[in-house]
């Protein structure tokens, strides 16, 4: 089995963290390669996050490219990379930025006792997912309307459900699909604006 690898930029002396997560498919053991175009895509919002002065990111390639089913294969990964992130930097709050499968990644790994904040870019987000882990934890959601591979219904829904345990901001980014390409600089605006706003909390 492949390890698992974790890129850091930015600050060595942070005031906050981001961990980011890109996608992958349904089902699949082969491993993720270096180049692979879902972890390449998160590369430019990990990047406008390491800008800022008071910021380290870590952008995490998983073991294998598939969630498969109860095996949850990149969810062992999200805490590998939180439980290096922890011992790095303790007490330093961490925010989760995943696209599609890696926003439901995000999700699932937000229970760490250093996550303050979830943004999910076109997650995955079937109906049968917890949302109780989300307590307290700050969280946005971002779709585009024009997503035929998650479906942003379920965006809205898992956004109604987790607004019982906290608060949740729901956007639609218009004529957008799923790959972020469309409109690049109103994702990665979006991203930025919510995760450097949590320095101030």
């Amino acid at each position: 089995m492949p390890e698992p690898h974790l890129r850091q930029l930015g600050s060595r002396a942070p005031t906050a963290a981001a961990l980011v997560l890109h996608g992958g498919s349904e089902h699949g053991f082969a491993p993720v390669p270096p180049l692979a175009p879902p972890y390449l895509r998160m590369v430019p919002f990990a990047r406008t996050l390491a800008a800022h002065p008071d910021m380290a990111v870590f952008q995490l390639r998983y073991q294998v490219r598939g969630w498969n089913s109860t095996r949850q294969s990149p969810v062992a990964d999200g805490r590998w990379a939180l439980e290096r992130i922890r011992r790095t930097f303790p007490d330093v709050p961490v925010a989760l930025i995943g696209h599609s499968m890696g926003g439901r990644v995000a999700f699932h790994v937000a229970d760490d006792p250093a996550v303050t904040a979830v943004c999910a870019l076109a997650p995955w987000c079937p109906p049968t997912d917890p949302v109780e882990q989300l307590a307290g934890r700050q969280v946005l959601i971002a779709h585009g309307t024009d997503d035929k591979t998650t479906n942003p219904a379920e965006s809205k829904a898992y956004a109604a459900r987790a607004k019982d345990v906290t608060e949740v901001t729901l956007k639609w980014v218009e004529g957008e699909g799923h790959a972020l390409l469309r409109k690049p600089r109103v994702w990665r605006d979006l991203v930025r604006g919510f995760v450097l706003g949590q320095l101030d909390h």
